[in-house]
């Protein structure tokens, strides 16, 4: 497989973690969190991204319910994950981020703002998952 950028949003309203990787090394990075308080501001913000980066693929966390069952934030970001494929053209995959906050919060050791590192460990997961899909 070819080596991929990848970037990772954890989407909120008010607020939007990024998280940086790539295949070659299977690691994620937070990169930052996107502050807008207009539709397009976040996507000029995004945008900005985008062309900075240059992803090959875009994952976009998607909140379940603990029993994995939709729920209304679910419906946002796979809004958000439909905008992002239409208006910018890049290939987007939803990853499962049941419990990305707490683990973020665990690892930053605080409740400060978690966003950037919460889409690092849903960016994480996409990578271990794909490594171990490679491996079987």
């Amino acid at each position: 497989m070819p080596e991929e950028t990848l970037l990772a949003f954890d989407f909120g309203t008010r607020k939007i973690g990024v998280a940086l990787g790539n295949t070659l090394t299977g690691q994620a990075r937070p990169l930052r969190i996107l502050m807008s308080t207009t539709r397009a501001q976040r996507f000029a913000q995004v945008g900005a991204l985008l062309e900075e980066w240059r992803p090959d693929r875009v994952i976009v966390g998607l909140p379940l319910t603990l029993d994995g069952g939709e729920q209304p934030a679910s419906r946002l970001s796979r809004r958000f994950a439909n905008q992002l494929q239409g208006r910018f053209g890049v290939t987007v995959e939803l990853v499962d981020e049941r419990g990305s906050s707490l683990e973020a919060q665990q690892l930053l050791g605080t409740h400060a703002d978690d966003d950037a590192m919460a889409a690092c460990v849903i960016l994480q997961r996409y990578l271990d998952a794909r490594a171990h899909a490679a491996q079987v």
